[in-house]
């Protein structure tokens, strides 16, 4: 039902319409970005799910070497090999936009190339499974980075899916129902001042066709009186 304080004139029937037609228009693109969204969203839930599965399984054979090289070293010697790392990390954080979403772009650079400065320690006192510990933890650090970013980015991407989602929804069921039904109130109540005036218009002609009429008899009348004197 339309509001009550609408003013049913042509210029607000004009307006009326110029803002359907941007509506429906805004309502287009709307579900254009929210579809697009909705595909990025899914690549992106794949590849988190790949890197999970991943991230996981190194975890747990990081986890079992670990657990192995506890059992064979004592506490002690244990804390002292890995007490003093060597090789540092540096993190970047960068945006990319992704259908008007800045998601986060984490850069993972170690202090130096070897490969060898992972390992805190000589090998000569250490076990072979804490070697193999500490390279599963090295190799699964930059997927779980990456990780992290997928899930941000995941997440961003949601919450700009359900926005997307109110505003079309929005659009479809409130707004441009509302514009339609104030233009079809606003046509209807042109129309209907328009056949008001025309059967005003129509009243007018025969009353001033009457009064003719009338006078013309007026007018016979009184020359046939004179033409008999």
């Amino acid at each position: 039902m339309p509001s009550t304080t609408i003013n049913p004139t042509r210029m607000e029937l004009t307006r009326l319409k110029g803002r359907l037609k941007t509506a429906q228009r805004g309502h287009k693109l709307l579900k254009d970005k929210r579809d697009e969204l909705m595909k990025q969203f899914m690549d992106v839930v794949r590849e988190n799910r790949a890197l999970r599965k991943r991230v996981e399984e190194g975890l747990m054979r990081a986890h079992g070497s670990f657990t192995v090289a506890a059992a064979l070293m004592s506490p002690e010697m244990l804390e002292q090999s890995l007490m003093y790392p060597k090789q540092s990390v540096e993190l970047d954080m960068t945006f990319q936009n992704i259908m008007s979403v800045d998601v986060p772009e984490y850069h993972f650079k170690t202090r130096s190339q070897d490969p060898g400065e992972v390992y805190p320690y000589g090998f000569a006192q250490t076990s072979g499974e804490l070697d193999d510990a500490v390279d599963a933890m090295s190799q699964v650090f930059r997927d779980m980075l990456k990780l992290a970013e997928i899930e941000k980015t995941s997440q961003l991407l949601a919450e700009e899916i359900e926005k997307t989602r109110r505003r079309v929804n929005a659009l479809e069921y409130v707004k441009i129902p509302q514009m339609e039904e104030s233009i079809k109130y606003i046509t209807m109540k042109l129309d209907e001042n328009e056949r008001a005036n025309t059967i005003r218009l129509m009243k007018v002609k025969d009353m001033l066709l009457k009064e003719a009429i009338q006078e013309r008899r007026s007018e016979d009348a009184k020359a046939l009186e004179s033409f008999a004197n």
